[in-house]
């Protein structure tokens, strides 16, 4: 269960299915999902000399030159494709789409295609953002998808067909047919669940794979049910760039990093095509530090240069003072760069302060601490206004039942201290959409205590990490799911499934495919991989309607504010 190498597959298939010189046009929606999983120069080795836009008209006409598309079956690339063939440029076309076409719009390709240059049509369901190897992403994110309809219960028509789509190719290119469990409490859990069911049973031929002894299980969450962890500031490589920067695709855009060099204004973090950063994304900023320490060092023997390195700054100076390093290791210097700004943000913005306050109201309950702690930070200039309202949040997640609490005072003493109305009201909105009363389970009562506290990395001076106490609560419905006690109650299987005779479906899953509606995290995909590399004979993917990072959380909690909040 890789979902990498399933899309790498059907690239490699069809850039290797076709002899010769050729052409590959894409829409706005595979492009992302090919570069994540192959690289030009991999193309050009394939003799594929052009990859270019479908919507891009001003191509020159190459007819000696054969065309893969390879699109999404969305009316817009339809078109698209049509005027493509009606005018073609190329001397024969191979048409891939990424999910399952109706037969209707193959009809009408062949009416259009007058010039005769249609050679192929297929469907390959690399319809998915593959990440990791075990996390994808559908990549709806707002302003393009809006996942609530009529009310913070009803999925948006739109957001609901996608993720539909998503999931059945996610499970086509897998190739599993899975028993299909939600939370009870969902209930667009529950529909989206249905409906899945529903395209399984009528697409009965494409699900033909062969039984396993034990169902493979697919298991949609509601982010709704845990609201804390996309709230909480990261300490893993991968987690804390895209938390602290943000991952596009798998792009990284450093143009506002003072001092940036020109190359590294827009980099790529790959696990498949960057070993580095395949071997540190789930590091925290100390080891990850010493790790890039001892790749520095071990060059500087090779140069034999006696610079003294202690910290990340002296690392950085370095680098930028060895041009031939940076032209050897230039990977390197990405990522001395990248934790050079990581590092910087830390202490300018007191992250450790922030993240401890953070772990603790998530773990642990101590509300006369939480609330004079929070009350000093929000009084902090240097802490940022999106940290001080993320602490506000934290604790009316927590407090909300607790007769005592002081939400209100929180919210007022923002307001103070020149935070924003518009962020403030993220108060009400987050309670409205995964408050105690809309929540499954108890959210607060999986923590246990753990010291809390920093403590200096040895080895690199200037770098600290904040003890991780927190465990997604997906963790706890994964290790139940695992020992056959995830009651059906909590998480009913789906109306229709076929329930495997006693004795197989109690044993524990072997393949596990994880949805969350609403998006899923990276704290969560470093818990899977986590399962993955440490529980034989299991193998779990994450996937999600985007991947959050409290930023693109909170754009979700304002949509419910906006859109549902009664003054």
């Amino acid at each position: 269960m890789d979902v990498i190498k399933a899309v790498q597959n059907y690239v490699n298939k069809m850039i290797d299915e076709v002899a010769g010189m050729k052409v590959l046009l894409l829409d706005t929606e595979t492009t992302p999902i090919v570069s994540l999983v192959a690289t030009q120069s991999n193309l050009l080795t394939k003799e594929c000399y052009l990859i270019d836009r479908i919507d891009n008209r001003d191509r020159d006409t190459m007819r000696h030159l054969k065309c893969l598309c390879f699109l999404r079956p969305t009316s817009e690339s339809l078109q698209w494709l049509i005027a493509e063939l009606r005018d073609p440029c190329y001397g024969d076309y191979y048409i891939y789409f990424s999910n399952t076409i109706r037969k209707s719009d193959v009809e009408r390709l062949a009416e259009v295609d007058e010039h005769e240059v249609v050679r192929e049509i297929q469907e390959y369901y690399g319809d998915y953002l593959a990440i990791n190897s075990d996390l994808f992403s559908l990549g709806m994110d707002l302003p393009d998808y809006r996942l609530f309809g009529n009310g913070i219960k009803d999925w948006d028509g739109y957001t609901f067909d996608r993720s539909v789509q998503g999931i059945i190719a996610a499970l086509l290119s897998l190739k599993k047919k899975p028993i299909i469990r939600y939370e009870s409490v969902s209930s667009m859990g529950k529909r989206l669940a249905q409906e899945i069911q529903y395209q399984i049973q009528q697409e009965g031929q494409l699900f033909d794979f062969r039984k396993t002894d034990t169902p493979p299980v697919l298991l949609i969450l509601d982010r709704r049910n845990d609201p804390v962890t996309p709230l909480l500031s990261q300490w893993t490589y991968q987690a804390m760039v895209h938390g602290m920067i943000g991952i596009q695709n798998g792009r990284v855009d450093l143009s506002n990093v003072p001092d940036i060099k020109k190359e590294l204004k827009e980099i790529v973090l790959s696990p498949d095509q960057d070993p580095f950063f395949k071997k540190s994304m789930y590091l925290n900023l100390g080891d990850l530090g010493a790790n890039i320490k001892s790749y520095v060092d071990e060059y500087q023997v090779k140069t034999k240069s006696n610079m003294n390195i202690e910290s990340i700054a002296d690392m950085k100076r370095f680098v930028e003072e060895y041009p031939e390093f940076r032209k050897l290791s230039g990977n390197v210097s990405k990522h001395v760069a990248l934790v050079s700004e990581l590092s910087r943000r830390v202490a300018q913005e007191k992250l450790l302060e922030v993240s401890e306050l953070e772990q603790g109201l998530a773990c642990n309950e101590n509300h006369n601490n939480d609330l004079k702690n929070i009350q000093t930070l929000i009084a902090d200039d240097n802490v940022t206004e999106e940290a001080k309202v993320v602490l506000v949040l934290l604790y009316a997640l927590r407090y909300e039942k607790a007769p005592n609490n002081s939400i209100k005072t929180l919210v007022d003493l923002l307001d103070r201290y020149g935070v924003s109305e518009h962020a403030s009201s993220l108060v009400p909105a987050i309670l409205l959409y995964a408050g105690h009363g809309n929540r499954q389970g108890d959210l607060f009562s999986n923590q246990s205590f753990l010291s809390r506290g920093r403590s200096a990395f040895k080895g690199l001076k200037g770098v600290e990490n904040v003890y991780t106490q927190h465990t997604p609560h997906m963790g706890e419905t994964i290790d139940l799911m695992l020992k056959g006690r995830l009651k059906d109650t909590t998480h009913p299987y789906v109306d229709g499934t076929t329930i495997p005779p006693t004795g197989t479906s109690r044993d524990r899953p072997q393949d596990i495919i994880i949805f969350f509606i609403g998006g899923a995290t990276y704290e969560e995909a470093r818990y899977v991989a986590q399962l993955n590399a440490s529980t034989p004979g299991v193998r779990i993917v994450l996937g999600g309607t985007t991947v959050h990072n409290t930023h693109s959380f909170l754009g979700l909690v304002n949509e419910v504010g906006q859109r549902f909040l009664r003054s």
